[in-house]
């Protein structure tokens, strides 16, 4: 017995050995996976702030409090929540549209706002709404806002100072009509950060980015700069770390509600696409609903914390994916050394270069650059015009119409493809009680005196009119004296889908003619019994099947 007892514990010790091991080994993946995001983080935090027209510590205090709450409230393990290139953008251009407000005070009551709008969606399960902004419709908008972003970056780039306050396109113009007086020291300076930058490339496990930013702030120590004419970003003023809020009035304050749908739909599209991909990577399944809880309590918290909005952009989620990334403790690794910076080393980024800076927002937009995923779509041929309409309204709108013309795009897109739905044949397969698409088997058979018929779409107000006179011509061309009518593509049916079906059933009982339905649902049932209990209510017209239907028949 004692032996029994002195095995068992030889074999608990290896046991819990190589469980220790095992947690060791993902203590050391998460940490470097977190170095390497807070590598990429930095100099994205600081583009990303100027890219918004705010101060480098606003983008910095985002990362910190995004980075934070969502560890605490998500569930993905791959998801890093801080500012991102298509959030500031947005967010920067809304907040223009609050009039007589500093623009500071506008940016963080926008940042409130998405997280309260993030929040009540969470509180009312509304995270299926993702799904109406369609991926190409998404991806265009992210191209074109990544167009527009480095449009606005040329200005620094070539050393011409501020632009007109003009849409992108407007911008473009203007420094194509400033070309004599582009300046070739602040080129060179830009030409020097974005060849090492490519140089770095080559060794991926490096932050090539933040070691430019950091090379480049060295150099204008040793050189100075301004006097060849090369501005430099200036003093950052340090954060504040306490939680506030700006005094604004009710009418700012509801300004900034409205202003802010499209923020948050732009947020919660992107974030939910970044962070469902890696899922499937790994095989997770997220909810969408906590989802978005977790971002709209980050943006609640960047907004205190003096932030921008923020949401889980796919450049740093991939890079923390790709490094080994094992649990969420990757993102709070990432915390300690954006929090480590922020404390230590801000004053140092008053000397970095204009140029530098706008060749680090340029590097960070690299991958939304990249036309492989529009040309992919291209090459389906299909949702071409929403591509085409996405872009071409972010680029002739301005970042936040363009993004709601965008989602009207992909809802206008969605209902005219259910409004033109397929009406099929059914007949039964020789000896079974399966009924299935003529067009399709040669070898079923049909029902004397009767036609059988699908609509291979949900009937609701877009479709029903269409889908019905679609049926009755069909009943017309076939001669039957009675139509059932699979209703299995219908789980519940809107006032315009009812009283379509129940004109359809008057106009056939005037010429002599009989209506079934088929595959009815019990929703449905219910609402015809209480719309119509003497008519298609009846229990008599209604099947669970369209065999018991046929059934009838004979």
């Amino acid at each position: 017995m004692a032996a029994a007892a002195g095995g068992r514990h030889r074999h608990a010790r290896p046991h819990a050995g190589a469980r220790l091991r095992l947690m060791r080994s993902a203590w050391r993946a998460d940490l470097s996976a977190g170095l390497c995001v807070a590598g990429l983080l930095l100099p994205e935090a600081v583009a990303y702030a100027g890219l918004a027209r705010l101060p480098a510590s606003h983008g910095l205090m985002a990362c910190l409090a995004g980075l934070a709450l969502y560890a605490l409230a998500g569930r993905s393990r791959d998801a890093i929540v801080s500012p991102t290139s298509s959030s500031a953008s947005m967010a920067a251009a809304a907040a223009l549209g609050m009039a007589g407000v500093p623009f500071a005070d506008a940016m963080l009551a926008l940042t409130l706002a998405t997280g309260g709008l993030l929040l009540l969606m969470a509180a009312t399960r509304q995270g299926q709404l993702s799904a109406y902004v369609s991926r190409p419709v998404l991806r265009g908008v992210a191209f074109a806002v990544a167009l527009t972003v480095v449009i606005r970056q040329l200005p620094d780039l070539l050393g011409l100072g501020p632009a007109p306050p003009v849409d992108a396109l407007g911008t473009l113009h203007w420094v194509l009509h400033q070309m004599p007086h582009w300046h070739g020291p602040s080129m060179a300076v830009a030409a020097l950060a974005g060849a090492l930058v490519l140089l770095l490339r080559r060794w991926p496990q490096w932050p090539g980015l933040l070691m430019v930013m950091l090379a480049a702030i060295a150099l204008a120590h040793w050189v100075d700069l301004p006097t060849w004419g090369v501005q430099r970003i200036g003093e950052v003023p340090a954060p504040r770390m306490t939680l506030s809020l700006p005094e604004l009035s009710r009418d700012a304050w509801l300004r900034a509600m409205e202003l802010s749908v499209g923020v948050t739909v732009l947020v919660f599209a992107e974030s939910w696409g970044s962070v469902r991909s890696l899922a499937l990577r790994r095989g997770e399944r997220l909810s969408a609903d906590r989802e978005l809880f977790a971002l709209g309590l980050a943006n609640v918290g960047s907004a205190l914390a003096q932030g921008m909005p923020v949401g889980a952009g796919f450049s740093a989620s991939i890079v923390n994916h790709s490094a080994g990334a094992r649990s969420r403790l990757a993102g709070g690794v990432a915390f300690g050394g954006v929090l480590l910076f922020t404390l230590v080393a801000l004053p140092a980024l008053a000397w970095l270069p204009r140029p530098v800076l706008a060749v680090a927002v340029i590097t960070a937009l690299s991958h939304a650059l990249s036309p492989g995923p529009l040309l992919a779509t291209w090459r389906l041929r299909r949702d071409r015009a929403a591509v085409i309409g996405a872009v071409a309204a972010v680029l002739l709108l301005g970042l936040l119409h363009g993004m709601l013309v965008a989602v009207a795009l992909s809802i206008v897109m969605a209902l005219r493809s259910f409004s033109r739905p397929q009406v099929l044949e059914l007949a039964q397969l020789p000896g079974t009680r399966d009924f299935v698409a003529r067009v399709e088997h040669a070898e079923v058979e049909a029902v004397d005196n009767a036609l059988i018929l699908r609509v291979q779409a949900p009937l609701f107000f877009a479709s029903a009119e269409r889908a019905v006179s679609a049926l009755a011509e069909r009943l017309d061309l076939s001669g039957a004296q009675t139509l059932v009518l699979s209703l299995e593509e219908s789980p519940d049916l809107d006032s315009t889908a009812l009283e379509c079906l129940m004109e359809l059933d008057a106009r056939l009982a005037a010429s002599g003619r009989h209506l079934l339905l088929a595959r009815v649902k019990e929703r449905v049932r219910e609402l015809l019994l209480h719309a119509d209990p003497q008519g298609l209510g009846r229990g008599e017209r209604l099947f669970w099947s369209v065999a018991d239907a046929a059934d009838s028949l004979r």
